[in-house]
């Protein structure tokens, strides 16, 4: 019998996840239901945030805090380069300009110094930031700390992309923060696609501790609507003669989206949720085994480099590879990987090299994306994995390196 074939991630269910969907197929919600409000209060109670806004997807979580900045044309939020495509569309899609920071190379994270210098090319193009984005990328922090003091000194708001991050700790001076806890202010926002580290299927949240902006987050994934009688403009429509609000009555206060959970998506996510030790520590496993196999391939290939202060739950295992000096195209080793069973993928080509923002904005140099992306690729990082599958394409990324 063949080796299994080993993506670069993939989901981890069993029967217990299988059962809480299968409880909401026999119940009376399928969606706008009670298990969307329990994942909300488990999730919140999780990351320590005193409120949780379950959606749609994490384009969607974004989407919604960028909204709820209200942002002006010629605002600015400042985004990595590399990233996905939606930490950059969904400002643009809440009116905003995107000011893309360079990021260090050998970690892909912005650091308030990158962040820094996007601030002044922004303000140099006539715009006025409004927020800084940091991208957890791999499921390692931002240096938060840096940032965060970056944002208070110039009045803006920090909107994490957390969508790597679920489960993550930054842990500097002894303390325990997760992801999302509110601790740096501002919004963050986490995506539960089935690659990520637990899973609905699609799905995403914003965590965020002000209860008015939670209330906002809520009304602008249901369409801008307005049910609770105390918010009601027209007096004369919402309310009976008796002084009874009318039970059918709303009103749209702001144009906004179908961004809504299903509850059978919740029931996943809550099941999963539950587990998010249990995967967090098993990808952290395979990490630290990943960095003693790559080993004798240095300094041709390294893992990632390892921020100091969190204690992340891995997303992705990105392997830095030289492929210059190995003298092979990426696209040939990702094609012979493949022929072995492994499949890898790259994670990201640099936002701000997507034609959409080079017309927009023109080619940018950042130096420090352009050299992560060109030797960046993922390798298989998922809890199903088991200890020996390391060993397996650490030897196989020998081989095809000629190593």
């Amino acid at each position: 019998m063949g080796l299994s074939f080993l993506p670069y991630g993939r989901q981890s269910i069993d029967e217990d996840d299988i059962a809480a969907v299968a409880a909401v197929l026999r119940g009376d919600w399928l969606t706008q239901g009670p298990a969307v409000e329990a994942f909300e209060h488990a999730l919140a109670e999780r990351t320590g945030a005193a409120h949780a806004v379950a959606c749609a997807n994490g384009t969607a979580a974004l989407h919604l805090a960028f909204l709820a900045l209200d942002l002006a044309p010629g605002e600015a939020v400042v985004v990595p380069a590399v990233t996905f495509l939606a930490t950059a569309s969904t400002v643009r899609h809440a009116g905003g300009e995107v000011a893309f920071a360079d990021v260090d190379p050998d970690t892909g994270l912005m650091t308030a110094e990158t962040a820094a210098a996007a601030l002044a090319r922004a303000e140099a193009a006539g715009w006025r930031v409004r927020a800084l984005a940091p991208v957890h990328y791999a499921g390692q922090t931002a240096d938060l700390d840096a940032l965060g003091r970056l944002a208070a000194a110039r009045g803006l708001t920090l909107v994490e992309d957390a969508c790597h991050a679920i489960g993550s700790v930054d842990e500097r001076g002894g303390g325990v923060q997760p992801v999302g806890n509110g601790a740096a202010g501002g919004m963050a926002a986490f995506s539960f696609h089935p690659v990520k580290t637990i899973a609905a299927g699609e799905g995403g949240a914003v965590t965020v501790d002000d209860a008015a902006l939670a209330h906002r987050l809520k009304r602008l994934r249901n369409h801008g609507m307005l049910r609770e009688p105390e918010d009601f403009a027209d007096r004369e429509a919402g309310f009976a003669a008796a002084g009874t609000p009318n039970p059918w009555y709303y009103e749209m206060a702001e144009p906004a989206f179908n961004y809504r959970l299903t509850d059978l998506q919740a029931a996943l996510a809550l099941s999963q949720l539950g587990k998010l030790d249990r995967f967090a520590g098993r990808r952290r496993h395979l990490v630290g085994l990943y960095g003693r196999a790559l080993a004798p391939l240095g300094p041709l290939v390294r893992p990632l480099a390892h921020v100091p202060w969190c204690r992340p739950a891995w997303h992705l295992m990105v392997a830095l590879i030289d492929f210059a000096a190995a003298g092979r195209e990426r696209a040939a080793v990702m094609a012979d990987l493949r022929a072995r069973g492994i499949g890898t993928q790259v994670h990201y080509i640099p936002v701000h090299r997507q034609p959409f923002w080079v017309r927009r904005y023109g080619r940018l140099s950042l130096p420090g994306a352009d050299a992560f992306y060109d030797r960046a690729l993922s390798l298989p990082l998922f809890p199903a994995m088991a200890d020996g599958d390391v060993d397996r394409v650490a030897a196989a990324l020998a081989e095809v390196l000629g190593g």
